[in-house]
């Protein structure tokens, strides 16, 4: 039957590993994962955001200046000359955010090793009105992690240890600056996967995707943090630690205390550990790379694809043509699917433990997507070089996106029937401005791309760019916000708001909601020394 089925694919031009059009997909010289401090554009110099943005946020008078006793008194808590940081160059690297785009001017970078040092470093900014700023891998997308004036920078990396793994329960305990990658990796040897993926998995931390509340890849089998952490450690802003780390998925007793710190963006507190359930890892995952020709058709075919795979379907995502085109010169790679042929293509993952029975189901449904017209080519991975290599076309697109100079993110939830009229709405609003227009070397100045999560609703507009300007910051904003909230969609699905969206909450949350979170904000942490100048 099997058999059968891969005669008929080929022959309607779906191939198992090859298409009708290209060959193979081969590895590429860049790596899937992102690496976020490598940039076509990394000799650029970045402006301070306070000076960017000096009609929109001005220095809070309430926090005190760095002193030299201050110093002192961190290297006494820490006792390791690598964890305090002050030379202006290697600070650098803490200041900016991998965009390019925002840029701080702490003058101190604190490297804890636990979470007693956090306690006694946060107590003391508290008493003494000092700012800070946790960071976790300066992954974000809104600024939420980068300093605006001269805040301290907490940095999670010195706390990057596995606490325990039980193999029966599937429940890990870790530091907050696990990287996302080696927590996933040291799972596999258990049999056990971590329900989160990212194409930044290789430099986040595992704190700071919870401080975020990231959604990632697989959120469609795997649910949101909100569903998969089961306990938290976290300093609050005077010192006092809470800990939440005893995991049980059950414990109907008061407050869910934990959920007011996942996506609190360092607000509230600074997470330290995190308690996680971790499902089996699947032992057969197959990838279908599909070519379609209209959004309308993605639609249909995520319909057809959650019905039919089901239990087995475990991320469906959606690129548009143009951020094909940007990747494809990114990785300086033949796109598996002629890129630039047709308008969208799709990446279906399917995640189960019978090899039999998940490539019935997907080629069976393939077959019938070719058969009613929704799919027009693409292709099967056969092995584990090609499912990355798969992979890398949509992982690699934010990096890519960033390949002409800077780029513009927002990163949304909208209902499906809309996800992708927000980009032809940026599209004709920057028209309309008269800012998109093609270079000498035949290659888009300003360019809206569309990509992300149909699982979830979660569209991912990049407006690409030679350099950011007022200019076209001001086209964009509201204008995104309004026509997000004109379709009852959320300005943030998964990065937070950090400093790019605080002053636009007001397009997703009413007036209550946004009271409430300013007291919880106040009455934890009255001196306003966590995170200042971002959220609300």
């Amino acid at each position: 039957m099997i058999g059968a089925r891969r005669s008929l694919l080929c022959a309607r031009g779906i191939f198992a590993g090859v298409s009708a059009r290209t060959q193979v997909p081969r590895l590429f010289k860049n790596s899937s994962k992102l690496n976020i401090r490598v940039s076509a554009y990394s000799t650029k110099t970045v402006p301070l955001t306070a000076d960017t943005y000096s009609d929109k946020v001005k220095r809070d008078d309430r926090f005190k200046q760095l002193e030299d006793s201050d110093i002192e008194f961190f290297h006494s808590v820490l006792q390791d000359p690598h964890g305090v940081i002050t030379g202006e160059e290697d600070i650098e690297f803490y200041n900016e955010d991998w965009m390019r785009k925002y840029k701080g001017q702490s003058k101190l970078v604190l490297r804890p090793k636990t979470t007693e040092q956090i306690s006694q470093i946060v107590k003391y900014c508290n008493e003494q009105k000092l700012a800070v700023v946790p960071q976790g891998g300066n992954t974000g997308l809104v600024g939420g992690s980068i300093p605006v004036f001269d805040e301290i920078i907490i940095s999670l990396a010195g706390m990057n240890k596995i606490r325990s793994f039980d193999s029966v329960s599937g429940i890990l305990k870790c530091d907050a600056g696990l990287i996302l990658e080696n927590a996933d990796n040291a799972l596999s040897e258990e049999g056990y996967i971590f329900p989160l993926d990212l194409g930044a998995k290789g430099s986040c931390h595992v704190g700071g995707n919870v401080a975020t509340n990231a959604g990632g890849l697989r959120l469609l089998k795997y649910g949101s943090l909100h569903g998969s952490v089961l306990g938290l450690e976290a300093v609050l802003p005077d010192g006092t630690i809470y800990n939440s780390m005893n995991s049980l998925r059950k414990d109907n007793t008061g407050y869910d205390l934990k959920q007011l710190f996942i996506g609190s963006e360092g607000t509230l507190g600074l997470i330290t550990g995190v308690s996680i359930l971790c499902p089996s890892r699947p032992q057969v995952v197959n990838i279908a790379f599909l070519a379609v020709s209209s959004y309308e058709a993605v639609q249909k075919v995520f319909v057809g694809a959650r019905r039919e795979l089901s239990e087995i379907l475990s991320a469906f995502e959606f690129m548009d043509d143009k951020s094909q085109l940007l990747t494809a010169r990114h990785l300086n790679a033949d796109h598996p699917i002629e890129s630039g042929e047709y308008p969208f293509y799709v990446l279906i993952e399917t995640s189960g433990s019978n090899k039999e029975h998940d490539d019935e189901k997907l080629e069976g449904f393939l077959e019938r997507a070719m058969e009613d017209g929704l799919v027009d080519d693409g292709i099967i991975a056969q092995d584990e070089t090609q499912l990355q290599s798969l992979w890398s076309w949509r992982e690699s697109i934010p990096e890519a996106s960033t390949i002409g100079g800077g780029v513009y993110k927002y990163d949304v939830s909208l209902p499906l029937s809309d996800l992708y009229g927000l980009v032809d709405a940026a599209s004709a609003k920057l028209k309309e401005a008269n800012l998109v227009g093609i270079d000498d070397d035949s290659k888009p100045v300003v360019e809206a791309i569309g990509y992300g999560h149909i699982g979830d609703g979660n569209l991912h507009l990049n407006v690409a760019v030679r350099e950011y300007s007022k200019e076209i910051e001001s086209v964009l904003e509201p204008f995104v916000y309004e026509w997000i909230q004109s379709k009852n969609g959320s300005i943030s699905a998964e990065h937070g708001l950090g400093f790019q969206k605080k002053n636009y909450i007001g397009y997703s949350k009413n007036d209550i909601e946004i009271r409430l979170m300013k007291d919880l904000k106040k009455h934890y942490d009255p001196n306003g020394i966590m995170n200042p100048y971002k959220y609300i």
